[in-house]
């Protein structure tokens, strides 16, 4: 038993050996991250830890998790793989292909959330920082600062590091193995945007393997996310309460 084991153990081993050490690296590193950004990043750490107020749980999540998801691939990218940030999306690449593609997809992104704003599960879950959002313009305004943040992070590690660092392996296989952690962290989103979020992360894969760059997604879902957050207070604005927290933003 005890040679049978050994034997077994050396020949994994052994086929473990002839790894790609960047791939492996990526793909291992893609899941502490995420542990990491689900443990110390989220709005239930807040909660835990600080408080139970909505409003400032989520700017601590988007700050949070948006700076544990870029640094971190950073750091490997700079100290353990020594490899230059534009090998791996951190520049403007094509910026013809991703200007136009961001543009159309931004067009057809509007025309959507404009329908789905109007359905009660989306004006439940939007703003994700609650009525406090609405109070006025520079509130506002630094809450979708701190949602630039966290798409920063959340844009990188996928169309990024995740996406560029399987490209040499996979090639465009890269787009579909990004897509799948991108689909189940949107766990516990209206359905809609669940279902929807596999044709984004396809979509989204596509632009920046095609552009060289994941900045153009990350403007583009920023841009999303600010017609989300503002559709959802505009269609909200039906009784008079609401009306004069949709005013506020103006005043």
């Amino acid at each position: 038993m005890l040679n049978y084991l050994k034997n077994e153990t050396a020949i994994i081993l052994g086929d473990l050996k002839q790894l790609d050490f960047k791939t492996s690296l990526i793909l291992i590193s893609v899941a502490v991250i995420t542990f990491l950004s689900i443990a110390f990043g989220s709005p239930s750490f807040y909660y835990e830890n600080f408080g139970n107020d909505k409003f400032l749980s989520r700017v601590y999540w988007f700050l949070a998790d948006g700076l544990i998801m870029f640094l971190l691939p950073v750091l490997l990218i700079k100290f353990v793989l020594k490899e230059d940030l534009k090998d791996y999306g951190f520049t403007l690449g094509d910026k013809k292909f991703g200007l136009i593609t961001s543009i159309l997809f931004l067009v057809v992104m509007l025309a959507v959330v404009w329908i789905v704003s109007g359905t009660k599960e989306f004006s439940t879950a939007y703003p994700q920082g609650g009525k406090r959002v609405s109070e006025s313009a520079v509130t506002f305004m630094l809450y979708e600062l701190c949602i630039l943040v966290y798409m920063l992070g959340w844009e990188f590690f996928w169309r990024g590091f995740m996406l560029f660092g399987l490209k040499p392996k996979f090639g465009y296989y890269s787009v579909f193995i990004q897509m799948i952690p991108f689909f189940i962290l949107h766990k516990g989103k209206p359905e809609l945007e669940l279902f929807a979020s596999i044709f984004a992360g396809i979509i989204l894969g596509l632009q920046a393997l095609r552009s060289g760059s994941f900045i153009y997604c990350w403007i583009l879902h920023w841009l999303v996310m600010i017609a989300i957050d503002s559709l959802s207070i505009l269609r909200s604005a039906k009784s008079s309460a609401a009306t004069g927290s949709l005013l506020n933003l103006f005043n």
